[in-house]
């Protein structure tokens, strides 16, 4: 899994007259988020582009917690679960130096090629994000976990 953390903070135009976030700033940190968190892993989406490919969002979704307030620091988490194959998710979590959760949500982007069809995600992408999927063999069940279930009580639930 991928994960990446960026920060932004409030500016006055993303406020309304009481001082609270208009919520479609949301969104627009979501796409900050995504763009950071490709440069991040060395695969910008000029890269994408260079290659004639687009991202375009089909599915967005954004969940309202909190209000961020002018002049907050905000720290965007944002993920990629699995390895892309035509489409993408990537999620994400808003957060205030709190560390309150404002929102959560998530954005679906196919792969389109210069003729506006969907394509397979590049090569030279799967080839940067594959190091982030590999299992940690430290993290897998040992045989007699995978014996007795993910609960100890072989493979019982209840």
């Amino acid at each position: 899994m991928l994960v990446n953390t960026t920060y932004v903070r409030v500016r006055y135009a993303d406020t309304d007259k009481m001082g609270i976030t208009y919520y479609s700033k949301y969104l627009e940190w979501f796409e900050v988020g995504r763009t950071e968190m490709l440069r991040d892993i060395g695969f910008p989406y000029t890269q994408l582009e260079k290659e004639g490919i687009g991202l375009p969002v089909i599915e967005a979704y954004c969940r309202y917690h909190r209000a961020a307030t002018y002049d907050q620091l905000l720290r965007i988490v944002s993920a990629v679960k699995t390895l892309p194959r035509v489409t993408i998710r990537i999620e994400y979590k808003i957060y205030n130096e709190q560390q309150e959760l404002l929102v959560d949500g998530y954005t679906t982007h196919p792969f389109i090629g210069k003729a506006g069809k969907p394509v397979r995600a590049p090569k030279a992408l799967l080839e940067v994000l594959q190091p982030y999927f590999k299992a940690d063999p430290l993290d897998l069940p040992s045989e007699a976990d995978a014996r007795r279930g993910a609960n100890g009580k072989n493979g019982k639930t209840g």
